[in-house]
């Protein structure tokens, strides 16, 4: 297993130094889900839910929440994105809403947490502003599907399809 690197020699939290990294054009994807009722689901879709438009919320959540990661996420270094994207795609049999976030930035360290912080706030805001109607939602399978540049490459979660990276 490789050292952790926000960790120091006597065990301190520390954020890495990037200094001497190259700057790379890097992108990252994330996906997660959120399951409710069908009829929760339905309503969303039909735009009846409450509270208003409640993928446009989560979207905006998704997107403000990627430029924020270092306010959120100790240690996490500041990043000029690029782009970020959140997309859903619902899955009416089961009461299952996909959201996946896609980041890129050029910098010295990549976007792997804002793509994820994006998906939990995507999803975070669709129970926010559902739960009056159903309050049984179970957010989860939050995770990086991949992500390209910088030192260590290209990564894909084997399994996984779609538009990855």
């Amino acid at each position: 297993m490789k050292r952790l690197t926000h960790v120091d020699r006597h065990g301190h939290a520390r954020m890495v130094d990037i200094s001497e990294k190259d700057e790379t054009r890097r992108e990252a994807v994330a996906r997660g889900t959120i399951t409710m009722q069908p009829e929760t689901l339905r309503m969303i879709e039909k735009g009846r839910v409450p509270k208003g438009d409640v993928l446009a919320a989560a979207r905006l959540a998704g997107l403000m929440a990627a430029k924020r990661v270092p306010d959120l996420i100790p240690l996490c270094h500041p990043l000029l994105l690029s782009s970020a994207e959140v997309e859903f795609t619902p899955v009416e049999k089961s009461g299952r809403l996909d959201i996946e976030s896609r980041v890129k930035v050029t910098g010295r360290t990549g976007a792997e947490m804002e793509a994820l912080t994006a998906v939990a706030m995507a999803a975070l805001t669709v129970y926010d502003m559902c739960k009056a109607v159903d309050k049984e939602m179970v957010i989860g399978a939050i995770r990086l599907i991949g992500k390209t540049g910088g030192k260590s490459g290209v990564y894909r979660r084997p399994g996984e399809n779609g538009s990855g990276v």
